[in-house]
């Protein structure tokens, strides 16, 4: 089984919904995972649906598809990707801190 990737775009920033939903989808193909949609009449933010849906990584077409708080929130559950520009940003590392 391959690991989960949840696509997210902000329809409120995307200039073409359509085209960075096809970009989200070829990302996630090429890194290998199964894309999924976020719930469209769910009122979660978006780390809450991440982490209930069990998602490794969040695919985003841009990095302005997140707010800066939100993104804060996102990386605490899940590694995040972007399309343009091809950026990769690991999940916040929680644990002892070593002396």
């Amino acid at each position: 089984m391959r690991p989960i990737a949840f696509g997210w775009i902000d329809h409120d920033t995307s200039i073409s919904p359509h085209w960075d939903r096809a970009q989200v989808l070829r990302l996630a193909k090429r890194l290998g995972y199964r894309l999924i949609w976020p719930d469209e009449l769910s009122v979660l933010s978006v780390a809450d649906q991440v982490r209930n849906s069990g998602a490794d990584v969040v695919i985003l077409p841009a990095p302005d598809h997140l707010g800066p708080l939100e993104l804060n929130r996102v990386m605490g559950v899940a590694d995040v990707e972007t399309v343009l520009p091809r950026l990769s940003f690991a999940r916040w590392a929680f644990g002892k801190v070593s002396p």
